[in-house]
Protein backbone atom coordinates (compact mmCIF):
# COMPACT_ATOMS: atom_id res chain seq x y z
CA UNK A 1 0.00 0.00 0.00
CA UNK A 2 1.23 3.40 -1.11
CA UNK A 3 2.10 6.10 1.45
CA UNK A 4 -0.90 7.92 0.56
CA UNK A 5 -3.39 5.05 0.55
CA UNK A 6 -2.06 3.87 4.21
CA UNK A 7 -2.58 7.34 5.02
CA UNK A 8 -6.46 7.81 3.63
CA UNK A 9 -7.29 4.43 5.37
CA UNK A 10 -5.81 5.20 8.40
CA UNK A 11 -7.56 8.98 8.75
CA UNK A 12 -10.34 7.12 8.28
CA UNK A 13 -10.40 4.79 10.41
CA UNK A 14 -8.96 7.37 13.43
CA UNK A 15 -12.24 9.87 12.39
CA UNK A 16 -14.33 6.89 12.88
CA UNK A 17 -13.31 5.81 16.33
CA UNK A 18 -13.30 9.12 18.39
CA UNK A 19 -16.09 11.54 17.48
CA UNK A 20 -19.62 11.06 16.68
CA UNK A 21 -20.05 13.72 13.64
CA UNK A 22 -22.47 15.72 15.98
CA UNK A 23 -20.27 16.40 18.04
CA UNK A 24 -17.37 17.48 16.25
CA UNK A 25 -19.60 20.14 13.91
CA UNK A 26 -21.29 21.62 17.80
CA UNK A 27 -17.50 21.76 18.78
CA UNK A 28 -16.49 23.31 15.59
CA UNK A 29 -19.10 25.93 15.40
CA UNK A 30 -18.08 27.28 18.90
CA UNK A 31 -14.05 26.79 18.33
CA UNK A 32 -12.20 28.63 20.22
CA UNK A 33 -14.12 28.77 23.48
CA UNK A 34 -11.18 28.60 25.83
CA UNK A 35 -7.51 28.80 25.92
CA UNK A 36 -5.61 26.98 23.04
CA UNK A 37 -2.29 25.13 24.39
CA UNK A 38 0.60 25.41 21.78
CA UNK A 39 3.34 22.17 22.99
CA UNK A 40 6.93 22.70 21.41
CA UNK A 41 8.18 19.78 22.38
CA UNK A 42 11.98 20.64 23.25
CA UNK A 43 12.91 22.33 26.45
CA UNK A 44 12.61 26.08 26.98
CA UNK A 45 14.64 29.11 25.33
CA UNK A 46 15.94 27.13 21.99
CA UNK A 47 14.72 27.70 18.31
CA UNK A 48 11.05 26.17 19.34
CA UNK A 49 10.23 29.42 21.33
CA UNK A 50 11.77 32.02 19.08
CA UNK A 51 9.28 30.66 16.78
CA UNK A 52 6.42 29.27 18.19
CA UNK A 53 5.87 31.82 20.79
CA UNK A 54 5.54 35.09 18.54
CA UNK A 55 2.89 33.10 16.62
CA UNK A 56 0.84 32.06 19.62
CA UNK A 57 0.82 36.21 20.23
CA UNK A 58 -0.42 37.29 17.23
CA UNK A 59 -2.75 34.27 17.08
CA UNK A 60 -4.12 35.54 20.43
CA UNK A 61 -5.17 38.67 19.03
CA UNK A 62 -7.21 37.22 16.47
CA UNK A 63 -8.28 33.96 17.34
CA UNK A 64 -8.18 33.35 21.15
CA UNK A 65 -5.69 33.30 24.04
CA UNK A 66 -3.08 30.88 23.13
CA UNK A 67 -0.54 29.19 26.43
CA UNK A 68 2.76 27.97 25.08
CA UNK A 69 3.98 24.79 26.95
CA UNK A 70 7.50 23.47 26.22
CA UNK A 71 7.62 19.42 26.52
CA UNK A 72 11.31 18.19 25.50
CA UNK A 73 12.71 14.67 26.10
CA UNK A 74 13.30 11.83 23.06
CA UNK A 75 14.14 14.63 19.94
CA UNK A 76 10.47 15.70 20.26
CA UNK A 77 8.88 12.54 20.91
CA UNK A 78 7.57 13.31 23.99
CA UNK A 79 5.98 16.97 23.17
CA UNK A 80 4.23 15.06 20.43
CA UNK A 81 3.32 12.29 22.44
CA UNK A 82 1.46 14.82 25.12
CA UNK A 83 -0.58 16.35 22.23
CA UNK A 84 -1.97 12.67 21.16
CA UNK A 85 -3.19 12.22 24.76
CA UNK A 86 -5.46 14.85 24.60
CA UNK A 87 -9.05 15.14 22.81
CA UNK A 88 -8.63 16.14 19.39
CA UNK A 89 -10.91 18.73 19.15
CA UNK A 90 -7.80 21.69 18.66
CA UNK A 91 -7.16 23.26 21.88
CA UNK A 92 -3.72 21.15 22.06
CA UNK A 93 -1.12 22.12 19.01
CA UNK A 94 1.94 20.67 18.07
CA UNK A 95 4.67 22.67 16.93
CA UNK A 96 6.59 20.13 15.24
CA UNK A 97 9.62 19.99 12.21
CA UNK A 98 11.43 18.32 10.50
CA UNK A 99 12.99 16.39 13.13
CA UNK A 100 9.70 15.39 14.89
CA UNK A 101 7.61 14.87 11.55
CA UNK A 102 10.16 12.93 9.89
CA UNK A 103 13.34 12.21 11.07
CA UNK A 104 12.53 10.75 14.94
CA UNK A 105 9.76 8.23 13.25
CA UNK A 106 12.61 7.32 10.48
CA UNK A 107 15.30 6.65 13.29
CA UNK A 108 13.35 4.95 15.72
CA UNK A 109 12.80 1.57 15.51
CA UNK A 110 9.55 1.46 17.55
CA UNK A 111 8.14 4.88 16.99
CA UNK A 112 5.68 6.23 19.88
CA UNK A 113 3.66 7.80 16.56
CA UNK A 114 2.81 7.40 12.92
CA UNK A 115 3.68 11.32 12.08
CA UNK A 116 1.07 10.52 8.99
CA UNK A 117 -1.65 8.44 10.22
CA UNK A 118 -1.78 10.22 13.88
CA UNK A 119 -0.80 14.12 13.01
CA UNK A 120 -2.53 16.44 10.63
CA UNK A 121 -0.50 19.49 8.87
CA UNK A 122 -2.21 23.15 9.37
CA UNK A 123 0.50 25.87 8.32
CA UNK A 124 3.94 25.72 7.86
CA UNK A 125 4.98 29.04 9.48
CA UNK A 126 8.57 28.95 8.54
CA UNK A 127 11.75 27.43 6.54
CA UNK A 128 15.35 27.33 8.23
CA UNK A 129 18.75 26.37 7.94
CA UNK A 130 21.05 24.50 10.55
CA UNK A 131 23.97 26.33 11.85
CA UNK A 132 27.85 24.79 13.13
CA UNK A 133 28.55 26.70 15.54
CA UNK A 134 31.92 26.21 17.93
CA UNK A 135 33.57 27.53 21.28
CA UNK A 136 35.68 30.48 20.70
CA UNK A 137 38.51 28.65 22.36
CA UNK A 138 37.86 25.93 19.37
CA UNK A 139 40.83 27.10 16.75
CA UNK A 140 38.89 26.86 13.64
CA UNK A 141 37.03 29.33 11.39
CA UNK A 142 35.25 27.03 8.49
CA UNK A 143 34.35 23.24 8.17
CA UNK A 144 37.67 21.98 6.40
CA UNK A 145 39.45 23.44 9.55
CA UNK A 146 36.64 21.89 11.82
CA UNK A 147 37.52 18.42 10.33
CA UNK A 148 41.25 19.17 10.31
CA UNK A 149 41.08 19.56 13.90
CA UNK A 150 38.15 16.72 14.73
CA UNK A 151 40.90 14.57 12.77
CA UNK A 152 44.26 15.47 14.84
CA UNK A 153 42.30 15.11 18.25
CA UNK A 154 40.48 11.90 17.89
CA UNK A 155 37.32 11.34 20.20
CA UNK A 156 37.97 14.48 21.91
CA UNK A 157 35.62 16.90 19.67
CA UNK A 158 31.89 16.21 20.21
CA UNK A 159 28.65 18.11 19.22
CA UNK A 160 25.38 18.93 21.10
CA UNK A 161 21.98 18.61 19.09
CA UNK A 162 17.99 18.84 21.15
CA UNK A 163 18.40 14.69 20.86
CA UNK A 164 19.06 11.34 18.93
CA UNK A 165 17.08 11.05 15.27
CA UNK A 166 16.80 14.40 14.97
CA UNK A 167 17.67 16.34 12.22
CA UNK A 168 20.19 18.29 13.41
CA UNK A 169 22.05 14.60 14.49
CA UNK A 170 21.24 13.51 10.83
CA UNK A 171 23.12 16.43 9.54
CA UNK A 172 25.76 15.82 12.15
CA UNK A 173 25.78 11.90 11.06
CA UNK A 174 26.11 13.42 7.22
CA UNK A 175 29.08 15.41 8.48
CA UNK A 176 30.75 12.92 10.04
CA UNK A 177 30.51 10.69 6.97
CA UNK A 178 31.33 13.23 4.50
CA UNK A 179 34.08 14.81 6.29
CA UNK A 180 35.64 11.00 7.19
CA UNK A 181 35.87 11.75 10.94
CA UNK A 182 33.82 8.38 12.61
CA UNK A 183 34.99 9.38 16.18
CA UNK A 184 33.14 12.68 16.63
CA UNK A 185 30.79 12.41 19.35
CA UNK A 186 27.01 13.18 19.32
CA UNK A 187 25.74 14.34 22.80
CA UNK A 188 22.20 14.80 23.06
CA UNK A 189 20.43 17.20 25.10
CA UNK A 190 16.99 17.81 26.05
CA UNK A 191 16.21 21.04 23.32
CA UNK A 192 18.77 23.40 22.11
CA UNK A 193 18.48 25.76 25.07
CA UNK A 194 20.31 23.54 27.47
CA UNK A 195 23.10 23.09 24.51
CA UNK A 196 23.56 26.12 23.52
CA UNK A 197 24.42 27.03 27.41
CA UNK A 198 27.08 24.23 27.69
CA UNK A 199 28.73 25.58 24.51
CA UNK A 200 29.25 29.35 25.97
CA UNK A 201 30.25 27.76 29.25
CA UNK A 202 32.71 25.98 26.70
CA UNK A 203 31.29 22.03 28.31
CA UNK A 204 31.11 20.85 24.95
CA UNK A 205 33.08 21.96 21.59
CA UNK A 206 29.93 22.29 18.84
CA UNK A 207 26.55 22.75 18.27
CA UNK A 208 24.24 21.92 15.19
CA UNK A 209 21.45 24.03 16.01
CA UNK A 210 18.90 25.63 14.07
CA UNK A 211 19.29 28.91 12.97
CA UNK A 212 18.22 31.92 15.41
CA UNK A 213 18.17 35.46 16.54
CA UNK A 214 19.81 34.35 20.02
CA UNK A 215 22.55 32.45 17.67
CA UNK A 216 23.23 35.38 15.36
CA UNK A 217 23.46 37.56 18.83
CA UNK A 218 25.39 35.27 20.41
CA UNK A 219 28.13 34.93 17.61
CA UNK A 220 27.91 38.62 16.78
CA UNK A 221 29.04 39.06 20.30
CA UNK A 222 31.64 36.99 20.25
CA UNK A 223 30.43 34.15 22.89
CA UNK A 224 30.41 31.74 19.66
CA UNK A 225 31.68 31.03 16.50
CA UNK A 226 29.28 29.92 13.60
CA UNK A 227 32.01 28.28 10.26
CA UNK A 228 28.65 27.14 8.56
CA UNK A 229 25.08 27.43 7.78
CA UNK A 230 23.17 24.54 5.66
CA UNK A 231 21.04 26.65 3.59
CA UNK A 232 22.00 26.91 -0.26
CA UNK A 233 22.24 30.32 -0.18
CA UNK A 234 23.36 32.91 2.57
CA UNK A 235 20.95 33.86 4.87
CA UNK A 236 19.92 37.85 4.36
CA UNK A 237 19.84 38.34 8.39
CA UNK A 238 23.11 37.33 8.39
CA UNK A 239 25.21 37.44 4.66
CA UNK A 240 28.70 37.14 6.77
CA UNK A 241 28.05 34.05 7.29
CA UNK A 242 29.11 30.98 4.75
CA UNK A 243 27.39 27.98 3.46
CA UNK A 244 28.13 24.55 3.47
CA UNK A 245 27.87 23.84 -0.16
CA UNK A 246 30.44 27.26 -0.53
CA UNK A 247 32.89 25.65 1.68
CA UNK A 248 33.31 22.75 -0.78
CA UNK A 249 30.34 20.47 1.04
CA UNK A 250 27.48 20.19 -1.32
CA UNK A 251 25.89 17.19 0.23
CA UNK A 252 25.48 19.21 3.67
CA UNK A 253 22.71 20.85 2.05
CA UNK A 254 19.64 20.91 4.71
CA UNK A 255 16.60 23.29 4.85
CA UNK A 256 14.15 22.70 7.51
CA UNK A 257 11.03 24.20 8.39
CA UNK A 258 8.48 24.37 11.38
CA UNK A 259 4.82 24.08 11.78
CA UNK A 260 1.77 23.53 13.32
CA UNK A 261 -0.13 20.10 13.71
CA UNK A 262 -3.33 18.86 15.17
CA UNK A 263 -4.44 15.34 15.98
CA UNK A 264 -5.59 13.59 12.91
CA UNK A 265 -8.61 13.07 14.17
CA UNK A 266 -9.95 16.77 14.45
CA UNK A 267 -12.72 18.57 12.75
CA UNK A 268 -11.97 19.80 9.37
CA UNK A 269 -13.41 22.99 10.14
CA UNK A 270 -11.71 23.39 13.25
CA UNK A 271 -8.02 23.02 11.03
CA UNK A 272 -9.56 25.48 8.27
CA UNK A 273 -9.99 28.24 11.07
CA UNK A 274 -6.60 27.47 12.35
CA UNK A 275 -4.40 27.46 9.15
CA UNK A 276 -6.83 31.00 8.23
CA UNK A 277 -6.40 32.70 10.64
CA UNK A 278 -2.57 32.09 10.97
CA UNK A 279 -2.04 32.62 7.05
CA UNK A 280 -3.88 36.74 8.21
CA UNK A 281 -1.26 36.43 11.26
CA UNK A 282 1.82 35.48 8.41
CA UNK A 283 0.81 38.60 6.33
CA UNK A 284 1.49 41.09 9.13
CA UNK A 285 5.29 42.76 8.01
CA UNK A 286 6.08 43.17 11.99
CA UNK A 287 5.50 39.01 12.26
CA UNK A 288 7.77 38.60 9.21
CA UNK A 289 10.09 40.55 10.47
CA UNK A 290 10.66 39.07 14.02
CA UNK A 291 11.40 36.01 11.55
CA UNK A 292 13.39 37.06 9.57
CA UNK A 293 15.65 38.85 11.85
CA UNK A 294 16.44 35.77 13.48
CA UNK A 295 17.71 34.18 10.05
CA UNK A 296 14.24 32.43 9.39
CA UNK A 297 12.06 32.44 6.05
CA UNK A 298 8.24 33.06 7.06
CA UNK A 299 5.84 31.23 4.69
CA UNK A 300 2.74 33.68 4.09
CA UNK A 301 1.38 31.05 1.71
CA UNK A 302 1.15 27.63 3.09
CA UNK A 303 -2.06 25.49 3.62
CA UNK A 304 -3.09 22.42 5.51
CA UNK A 305 -3.03 20.52 1.64
CA UNK A 306 0.27 22.04 1.04
CA UNK A 307 2.11 21.20 4.20
CA UNK A 308 0.79 18.29 4.32
CA UNK A 309 2.07 17.09 0.51
CA UNK A 310 5.45 18.86 1.79
CA UNK A 311 5.87 16.33 5.12
CA UNK A 312 4.55 13.49 2.91
CA UNK A 313 7.65 14.43 0.19
CA UNK A 314 9.84 15.05 3.03
CA UNK A 315 9.23 11.76 5.02
CA UNK A 316 10.19 9.62 1.26
CA UNK A 317 12.78 11.31 0.73
CA UNK A 318 14.31 11.43 3.81
CA UNK A 319 13.82 7.82 4.27
CA UNK A 320 17.01 6.28 1.82
CA UNK A 321 19.73 8.69 3.55
CA UNK A 322 19.10 7.79 6.78
CA UNK A 323 19.10 3.98 5.32
CA UNK A 324 22.12 4.87 4.10
CA UNK A 325 23.79 5.93 7.12
CA UNK A 326 22.37 3.77 9.27
CA UNK A 327 21.08 6.11 11.94
CA UNK A 328 18.60 3.78 13.94
CA UNK A 329 17.80 3.77 17.47
CA UNK A 330 15.80 0.96 19.58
Amino acid sequence: MSLFSRRHVLAQAAGAAVWSAAARDASAQSYPSRRIRLVIPYAAGGSGDQIGRPWAEKIGELLGPVVVENIGGAGGAIGCAAVLHEAPDGYSLLLGNVSTQVIVPLTSAHPSYDPIADFRAIYRLISTALAFAVHPSLPVRNLQELIAYAKAHPGTLSYGTPGVGTGNHLVGEMFKQQGGIPDLVHVPYRGMGPATNDLIGGQIGMVIAVMSGQLLELARAGKIRIVAVTSERRLSAAPELPTAIEQGMPDLRYEGWFGLFVARATADEIIARIAQTTLKAMADPALQEVYRSQGLEPDADSSPDKFERLVEDEYARMAPIIQSIGLKQN
